[in-house]
């Protein structure tokens, strides 16, 4: 970790060599919008993603363009306590857990209000329209400029951190940042993407708030980038967030500012979460990498994952770093048929532990103990939870030496957690939120308080069989050769019978061909400085990839090559690929 870090932070797909279709800053943008605004009668919809400063908007679009009249959705919401009462079955008491739904934003509205505000649309003949907010488009679906104000999901849990937003429809601004995206997760942003699937392929611009210093771009210009995209290698833009837990490597393999206590996590291929940059000449435009599954589900996954799983991102790749941090959280995934049943999810995470490092007393905790007493295990760990003696971990769950390279497989109902001194590379699929705490060592959260527990969850979906030899020959290092050629191996690493992720990990000094075979592949450079992603017939502009960068190939590339670059070229590399496998 000596040598300086070539981590990119901020990746940008180069999608246009022109900004013509780019406005940045309020007075540029006003102006812009002054030419579609000259015909009158005119309606001008700003339909917000929930986390926007939707006052913000209004104020600095009615000082410039002067409307008419101003229809502001948020005063056509319910009453806050309605809409808290209407989404009580859904969120329940759990601090971590609710519902999966399909709760529409028409049902955040008061039925009088939307339709008096949809009859003043309907019957406007005079002057200036602005109608802006969380909903805008079901005002009116005749507007004459349809503007899509979208944001960066990590963008709104910082300020839900800062207690600069609220939740849609409600009065919650001091409410712990852990409830606010709880309620956001469940309801909020499922609502608002049931209507931005209908918005992006229409939209004629779209707004970027994230920063500052907002920017305009034409919706024909998104369209088009993102279509680029779908079929050619490319990277989200990875978060970085402390924990408890927490550790130092990133700090020096991503260059992280030393601006936190630690960097437990980061999200480096979480399209949901993720974001995306789109550069057009010199400006950048940043909107959410799910935006991409939503406009290009068949070129991004493929038919078979889309059939399966629908325009949803199956797998997740991030990194948990504890390198001179602590344990995880003792924890389990629930199984399939009990996360469908409790929370309303098809699939459940499935996922595995790749480490890119450890340290000597390195160590991964998964699977029981021969012969683990299930009774006593569960009034131990009741105790623990309770203010009793601290729960003896290694008694009961076995405790492995994990090494650079070594693939831990974790089947849902596995009771694992990777320990300190250890820096995983976790391949997972997407339901990420549904974790089962089953003892956090008995320390606090960054915010002070006890992180949830959820022993009753956990508990039921502990599989007591999975124990010490079963572990040992079926979850870990299960490296089986596939094949090889001139300067290549390739090897599966990671595929159990329950799981529908397989990983295979590929050793190579020169070219290696791959193919996606009509499925998203997902690839992370384990080893090497530097490596190139190109195409054997010139479809996409070449990529390259830096150590422990993740890269996604859409299924409609087809062949793609994988080679040593710069430093790296004469020397021996490794990606680890994750994919759907078929059936």
């Amino acid at each position: 970790m000596a040598r300086h870090s070539n981590y990119d932070k901020s990746p940008c797909v180069p999608v246009a060599s022109s900004a013509s279709q780019c406005w940045v800053g309020w007075s540029a943008i006003i102006e812009r919008l002054r030419l579609g605004t000259v015909q009158r009668p005119c309606i001008v919809c700003v339909e917000c993603y929930p986390g926007t400063f939707e006052s913000k908007i209004r104020q600095s679009l009615a000082v410039g363009l002067h409307p008419s009249e101003t229809i502001y959705t948020p005063d056509l919401l319910k009453p806050a306590n309605c809409i808290d009462k209407m989404l009580g079955g859904v969120l329940g008491d759990d601090p971590v857990f609710g519902r999966m739904n399909d709760i529409a934003l028409q049902a955040f509205f008061d039925e009088t209000n939307l339709k008096s505000a949809r009859d003043k649309a309907h019957a406007w003949r005079n002057g200036l329209l602005l109608i802006v907010g969380v909903g805008a488009a079901l005002v009116t679906s005749k507007s004459d400029i349809l503007i899509y104000a979208d944001m960066a999901r990590w963008e709104i849990q910082g300020r839900q951190r800062r207690n600069e937003i609220a939740n849609l429809g409600a009065d919650n601004f001091s409410e712990r940042p852990s409830l606010k995206y709880k309620r956001a997760f469940f309801v909020d942003w499922r609502a608002a993407d049931l209507l931005k699937k209908q918005s992006l392929p229409k939209a004629d611009f779209f707004l970027d708030t994230n920063s500052s210093e907002p920017k305009l771009v034409s919706g024909d210009c998104i369209r088009e980038g993102l279509k680029k995209v779908a079929s050619r290698p490319f990277r989200v833009v990875p978060y970085f967030d402390p924990g408890p837990w927490g550790g130092h490597w990133m700090e020096e393999v991503c260059d992280l500012p030393h601006d936190a206590p630690n960097h437990a996590w980061c999200f480096d291929c979480v399209p949901e979460e993720n974001s995306l940059l789109l550069g057009f000449g010199n400006v950048q435009i940043e909107l959410p990498a799910i935006n991409l599954t939503f406009l290009h589900p068949l070129e991004l996954l493929g038919e078979d994952v889309l059939s399966r799983f629908g325009a949803e991102f199956p797998i997740r790749f991030d990194f948990l770093d504890t390198m001179g941090g602590g344990n995880l959280s003792l924890q389990v995934h629930p199984r399939t048929e009990y996360i469908r049943q409790q929370f309303g999810m098809n699939y459940t995470q499935d996922e595995s532990y790749y480490l890119l490092d450890a340290g000597e007393d390195g160590c991964v905790y998964l699977g029981l103990k021969t012969a683990a007493d299930r009774d006593i295990m569960i009034q131990d760990l009741r105790a623990a939870q309770n203010g009793g003696p601290p729960f003896q971990a290694e008694k009961y769950v076995n405790r492995f030496p994990a090494r650079k390279h070594d693939h831990f497989l974790i089947p849902a109902g596995t009771i694992h957690c990777s320990g300190k001194n250890s820096m995983v590379l976790e391949i997972s699929a997407t339901p990420y939120i549904f974790t089962f705490k089953l003892w956090d060592w008995g320390r606090l959260g960054l915010n002070g308080l006890p992180r949830p527990i959820h022993l009753d969850h956990g508990i039921a979906n502990i599989a007591w069989e999975r124990q010490t030899d079963w572990v040992r020959h079926s979850l870990i290092n299960r490296v089986e050769p596939l094949g090889q050629g001139p300067g290549w191996i390739e090897e599966r690493t990671g595929l159990h019978d329950l799981e529908f992720i397989e990983t295979r990990r590929t050793w190579f000094e020169g070219p290696v061909a791959h193919h996606t075979r009509n499925t998203v592949n997902v690839l992370n450079l384990v080893e090497g400085r530097e490596a190139i992603v190109e195409s054997p017939t010139g479809n996409f502009e070449p990529l390259v990839v830096h150590y422990a960068e993740t890269f996604i190939i859409p299924a409609a590339v087809g062949a793609y090559t994988v080679r040593p670059f710069g430093e790296s070229e004469g020397q021996r590399c490794g990606t680890v690929k994750a994919f759907v496998r078929s059936g």
